[in-house]
């Protein structure tokens, strides 16, 4: 279940509400085009102000337009122990694949603490888990000691490493071996981590471009590495792009250039400033996208 090109989809908004026409045709888009994973209401979806029956909606959602053609991880994080433990419920009972849970943030647990919040969920939820590790976000890094004890609860099957060290994802793989996949969660990483043992990648920047995030992934694991090398660079200039404001602005602002939902935020995002929106036209018309 957790390998290949996986999306963190955008959650479109229209009027205020959730645009669920424009939510199924991205998944569609997705789909066809080769996306090994749909990974609903995450940090790219704008979970944190979406409400619980949006929340609830959006993964519902999401699970019937899938249809099973690819597995559904749904976003259920929360700062909150018993509040993600009920999100991870919801999705089970949606029938979602497997649940993403972040790291707490603000919090800042200890180590200790980050061991049993996970492993709580894990307990009264039967339902594959992905670790999500993104202090950049959090203000907590989950070392990999920690995932390596976690590792060894059954249900937690996968990381999302977003640290952008090599360093700290190596460790993470030769401490915990088979026993939990491990994912990149920064799109320039991708194929880094792919060549020391990692899995796959949850992308930002495979909203706009799944084909070739995808490809990426086919041509390593065929071990065309010229070819994985190729698209490495070639998609190399379009994920700073997608970061040059705080996610998900710059990426739901290219969907809505594409033509295909609007650039529509919720407080406290908000538009792009006029300087990165022309550079992202313009590496969005170098790229082909419009």
């Amino acid at each position: 279940m957790f390998k290949g090109s996986m999306v963190a989809i955008v959650t479109p908004f229209k009027n205020g509400k959730i645009d669920e026409k424009a939510l199924g045709d991205l998944i569609e888009f997705q789909i066809s085009n080769g996306t090994d994973g749909i990974v609903p209401c995450g940090t790219t979806g704008e979970s944190a102000t979406l409400s619980y029956e949006e929340h609830n909606r959006v993964i519902e959602f999401t699970v019937e337009a899938v249809k099973r053609r690819v597995p559904v991880i749904a976003g259920t994080g929360s700062n909150s122990t018993d509040e993600a433990v009920m999100l991870t419920t919801h999705a089970k009972k949606a029938k979602a694949d497997a649940a993403l849970i972040i790291t707490p943030y603000y919090n800042k647990p200890t180590q200790e603490g980050l061991y049993r919040h996970y492993k709580k969920i894990a307990e009264d939820v039967d339902i594959p888990l992905v670790l999500y590790n993104v202090p950049g976000r959090t203000g907590v890094n989950m070392l990999p000691q920690t995932v390596a004890r976690l590792s060894e609860i059954k249900n937690i099957a996968a990381i999302k490493e977003a640290t952008g060290s090599l360093q700290q994802i190596s460790e993470t793989i030769q401490l915990c071996g088979d026993n939990i996949a491990v994912l990149s969660g920064d799109d320039f990483t991708a194929l880094p981590t792919y060549a020391i043992g990692g899995k796959g990648v949850i992308s930002v920047t495979a909203n706009i471009i799944p084909k070739d995030m995808s490809a990426m992934w086919d041509a390593f694991e065929k071990g065309d590495m010229k070819e994985a090398n190729r698209l490495h660079y070639k998609t190399f200039n379009l994920h700073s792009l997608m970061f040059c404001e705080t996610n998900p602005i710059p990426v739901k602002t290219a969907l809505s250039l594409m033509g295909k939902c609007t650039a529509e935020f919720r407080l406290p995002l908000c538009p792009m400033s006029d300087a990165n929106l022309d550079k992202l036209k313009k590496g969005l018309k170098e790229y082909g996208l419009i």
